[in-house]
């Protein structure tokens, strides 16, 4: 069976609704299709809110039909394979979707099976991570039995999805064991397999006065390999070789790589990633297929916040396409980290291409490098009701489509 749209999305998650959306603001009568199975849509940046106790995991979670747009095609399917020389997308079950514009947007694959042994303990034995859904509340359950021993967090090998994350769940655990006035009876272990606490310079500081103040013992080049559950022991590689150690807490971070069916197709970087000009989001070899989200090729932090700016310049330059033109948006880069370095304080790392910062709010409202309680409010209360009623529904606040290029 052959299906024909107009324009086909892959990928239901912040990036494809999200363009979809923004497509429809446009053109309200454009024939879209969304081709995703999930039936559930996940605000996956209130996870590190689950694990640290502030969230309920239930509002983190709609169903996928409420947030898809109005008058799209959704296709309950996953893809299996693109053919871009025939303008098509296969699915699993072998129906051909034909498309004059493609929008690219799977997402990006959690690689649990790349750390030996850690699949099959997941969930137990003190082993857990804030990255998935059912496993953020035991992550909260662990950080209040936890009254001494060792916690260790790990953060692998860029590219990750908020690569604030990894911290984010340690800073909230040590916040909740100095409040509960046991932090001094834990040894708490970073091994984050990169060389940086963070990647922007200007971020660190603030930063590291939060490693000092939790008495956190940071070992970078350190990347988790292998998980023993049952006897509470991770392997680290190291520059030193492997080294083991025991934990009573251990907070995963896994790898991180692009979908296979992505990965193995004509559209696909050395990366895996699709292939796109970082600033068009337009490919690099097939005019009239754009990426965008997590699974894009550009060298942005992958977050749902450049996601947001991501989508209308999708939409704006597919729509150019679409009428015969150039590209006439651009992408700049932007991403943000709001990193919880305690309950009721962030860090709003906002940078786009280069580090360079790009602050959404003067300082004299919000100053991003230092820790502020009017930035945990913006976290805690007003992003995720944007992010379900304006990122979502093609509501482009703090996030119309800018940096035209020559067409």
């Amino acid at each position: 069976m052959t299906l024909l749209h107009t324009v086909v999305v892959v990928g239901g998650g912040s990036a494809g609704i999200a363009s979809a959306a923004s497509l429809l603001k446009r053109r309200p009568d454009l024939d879209i299709a969304v081709i995703d199975p999930a039936e559930t849509h996940a605000y996956q940046p209130g996870w590190t809110m689950v694990g640290g106790g502030v969230f309920d995991a239930k509002v983190t979670v709609r169903s996928e039909a409420s947030v898809m747009p109005k008058g799209v095609t959704w296709i309950k399917q996953a893809a299996a394979s693109f053919q871009p020389d025939d303008n098509q997308v296969t699915l699993t079950d072998g129906t051909e979707v034909r498309y004059e514009a493609l929008v690219v947007a799977p997402g990006i694959r959690l690689a649990w099976e790349q750390i030996t042994g850690l699949e099959g303990t997941l969930g137990q034995h003190g082993v857990t991570s804030n990255y998935r859904y059912d496993l953020a509340p035991y992550t909260w359950e662990l950080v209040q039995q936890t009254k001494r021993g060792r916690a260790i967090f790990t953060q692998p090998p860029m590219p990750i999805k908020c690569a604030g994350a990894p911290q984010k769940a340690m800073y909230l655990s040590c916040d909740h064991w100095l409040r509960s006035d046991v932090l001094g009876q834990i040894e708490v272990e970073f091994h984050n397999a990169g060389g940086v606490l963070f990647g922007v310079a200007d971020y660190v500081p603030a930063l590291s006065e939060y490693i000092d103040k939790y008495a956190i013992d940071t070992q970078f080049g350190s990347n988790l390999i292998a998980v023993d559950g049952a006897a509470r022991q991770a392997t680290f590689a190291t520059s030193e070789g492997e080294v083991t150690r025991d934990f009573d807490m251990l907070h995963v971070v896994p790898p991180q790589v692009a979908p296979q069916f992505l990965a193995d197709s004509p559209l696909a970087a050395e990366s895996g990633f699709t292939d796109v000009d970082p600033h068009t989001l337009q490919h690099v070899r097939y005019p009239n297929v754009f990426g965008l989200g997590d699974a894009g090729s550009m060298p942005n932090a992958k977050t749902m916040a450049a996601a947001r700016k991501q989508a209308p310049v999708v939409a704006v330059n597919l729509l150019q396409q679409l009428a015969g033109h150039g590209p006439r948006a651009g992408y700049d880069g932007y991403g943000s980290c709001p990193l919880t370095v305690e309950r009721g304080k962030i860090v709003l790392a906002e940078f786009g291409y280069g580090g360079k910062l790009m602050p959404s709010f003067p300082d004299w409202i919000i100053d991003g490098t230092r820790p502020q309680r009017l930035s945990w409010m913006l976290k805690a209360d007003a992003l995720p009701w944007i992010y379900w009623n304006g990122m979502l529904k093609g509501r482009e606040w703090l996030a119309a489509p800018g940096n035209m290029v020559a067409q």
